[in-house]
């Protein structure tokens, strides 16, 4: 017995969902299956390369020498880019900074006559079958860099400046100290709103459906548009990105555990 039979037989039992036409969604699934694949690659490569950056980024923004050569380099160098990048980030619409990167930025840097950083055949053949792919991470990575790179601050600031001066008063480098003693106690206190982070990634990610990446929404728009009806498509990513979220947010939880348990990373 295949999925429209039985869900026929649900709408005569159930008079209420008898014009609720699920089988419309049914018959895209291949199209919203490999959607969701789409938003937790996007999210998962977003997540990971974000992080990185806010680790930097967040170190740079706390970079500071107050005596010395180095005192103003410091500032033009590191701390005043790390902090015109997180203002810009966290002040603008993600909308925007998707369309500024698909429509501006992207073309600037991969184009097949003019690109920066590729031209050619190659950048024809990557705008033509990579580019709201790509156009659409490279946003979600810089918007969530941004964000982690707060996380990471308020999370390094959050530990005591003794457990940094006694470290290096044991003769551990800078590097050393934030390695091995100032980064993995700040961790554990990062670890939730890393978790949020990611949790809101994944529900942002519909966003790039408006530069034409397969995902789940732009699934869910495609069997809109093609029946026109929209309680089925949209109720079924919206069920679908709520599993997602919760599975994210039972597994922050199941690590945050671990590490209350286990006293650390």
């Amino acid at each position: 017995m295949d999925f429209i039979t039985i869900w026929q037989q649900i709408q005569q039992t159930a008079p209420l969902l008898e014009n609720f036409q699920l089988q419309i969604v049914w018959e895209y699934r291949d199209l919203f299956i490999d959607g969701a694949k789409m938003t937790l690659g996007i999210t998962l490569v977003a997540v990971t390369v974000g992080t990185l950056i806010g680790l930097f980024a967040g170190m740079a923004r706390l970079a500071e020498v107050k005596h010395g050569i180095w005192k103003y380099p410091v500032k033009l160098l590191l701390r005043w880019p790390a902090t015109a990048y997180v203002t810009f980030f966290r002040g603008t619409p993600l909308f925007v900074q998707i369309l500024l990167t698909h429509f501006a930025v992207m073309p600037l840097l991969v184009h097949p006559d003019t690109g920066i950083l590729l031209s050619g055949d190659m950048a024809a053949t990557l705008r033509q079958e990579y580019g709201a792919f790509l156009s659409g991470l490279v946003a979600l990575t810089l918007n969530a860099g941004a964000y982690i790179t707060e996380i990471f601050r308020a999370g390094i600031q959050s530990i005591a400046k003794g457990q940094f001066e006694a470290s290096r008063s044991l003769g551990m480098s800078y590097g050393q100290t934030m390695r091995f003693v100032i980064i993995p106690q700040a961790f554990r206190r990062m670890l939730p709103p890393l978790g949020n982070e990611a949790i809101m990634l994944v529900k942002d990610s519909s966003l790039v459906s408006a530069i034409g990446l397969a995902e789940l929404a732009y699934a869910a728009r495609t069997v809109a548009g093609a029946y026109s009806r929209y309680w089925e498509p949209y109720l079924t990513i919206s069920f679908i990105y709520l599993i997602m979220t919760l599975v994210l947010a039972a597994g922050v939880s199941h690590l945050e555990k671990r590490y209350q348990q286990s006293g650390g990373m």
